[in-house]
């Protein structure tokens, strides 16, 4: 089963093209913010929409804390893509990753990375917190981050997840994305997850 799925994968890889995905126009500075010295207009315009409805989650979210967790989700992410020296498809990079031929870049180190670099803006309205679907699942389970309004339960959030389309940030409401998310809990040093979780629907990965 393992190696027909490997098979799979090589054939699905070659048949799609891989290759490195480099983002020339990002860079941090030495403040250790990210920033971009050029954003396409597809991306202007996902920072703009990304950034109000983090501001319409609640009506206590700073204006100012939405355009910083917007900006930084964005440009931070393909920052990210470059220190994993990160290769298209997803998939493929998680199994150069997994053979040790690339430093990171598996959905828990976007995650991680995200919520750390996150955690340095002490943020005072929105808070950043770990999202779970198929959970334990060893070929999907996947992992993102979510972000909430102060106070708001996790399924009012917003999903940022920048592993699957490889750097480039998918947003989305938890309650519409196509991942079953869950809120993770860790205790104790094992893992439990919220039981209240939207219903689960078919991915293919």
């Amino acid at each position: 089963m393992l190696l027909r799925f490997f098979s799979l994968l090589l054939s699905t890889a070659l048949l799609t093209g891989c290759g490195t995905v480099h983002f020339d126009n990002v860079k941090m500075d030495k403040s250790g913010k990210p920033v971009a010295t050029k954003l396409t207009a597809k991306q202007k315009k996902s920072l703009s929409e990304l950034s109000a409805a983090i501001k319409n989650l609640g009506p206590n979210v700073s204006p100012q804390e939405a355009t910083i967790m917007a900006h930084d989700s964005i440009v931070y992410s393909m920052v990210l893509a470059n220190k994993y020296e990160l290769t298209y498809p997803p998939l493929w990079h998680n199994v150069l990753v997994n053979s040790k031929k690339r430093p990171r870049g598996l959905c828990y180190h976007w995650q991680r990375d995200l919520i750390a670099h996150m955690k340095k803006k002490h943020l005072k309205t929105l808070r950043v917190i770990e999202g779970v679907a198929y959970e334990k699942d060893y070929w999907r389970e996947h992992n993102t981050m979510v972000v909430t309004a102060i106070g708001q339960p996790f399924n009012q959030g917003i999903v940022l997840d920048p592993w699957r389309d490889s750097g480039v940030l998918v947003w989305s409401k938890v309650k519409e994305d196509k991942y079953p998310w869950k809120l993770r809990i860790w205790k104790d040093k094992k893992q439990v997850t919220n039981k209240k979780t939207v219903q689960p629907v078919p991915v293919a990965l």
